[in-house]
């Protein structure tokens, strides 16, 4: 059993929550989980995602050691990222919660959480 408590206010796995609750997160780590991705495949795997956006994602997710980034000596240089050990133990439950949203898409259409 943790010695954490999501429900305290200064609880750390509510940091924890806020990283790997949002939509980006959620989406970049599922579409990490089919392997290592160049940074221009994996934007044009995710539609609607501006370039400012992946890049803050992927940023946020490497600095909390999910993502690691690699630097490919090609030309011109490239860059690839891939899942860190603790980003695949993240995989199941993104995975979980994406297959759920796909299956329930229709039944909550129209609700856009405004």
């Amino acid at each position: 059993m943790s010695d954490y408590d999501v429900f305290l206010a200064d609880c750390p796995a509510r940091s924890t929550l806020k990283l790997i609750a949002d939509t980006w997160s959620v989406v970049v780590v599922f579409g990490l989980g089919r392997g290592p991705q160049r940074y221009s495949d994996l934007r044009d795997r995710i539609g609607g995602i501006s370039n400012k956006m992946l890049t803050q994602t992927l940023r946020r997710l490497e600095r909390n050691n999910l993502v690691q980034r690699r630097n490919l000596a090609t030309a011109p240089a490239g860059v690839e990222y891939r899942l860190t050990e603790l980003g695949h133990s993240l995989l199941q439950p993104v995975t979980v919660l994406a297959r759920w949203a796909e299956e329930h898409a229709e039944d909550l259409a129209g609700d856009d959480g405004t």
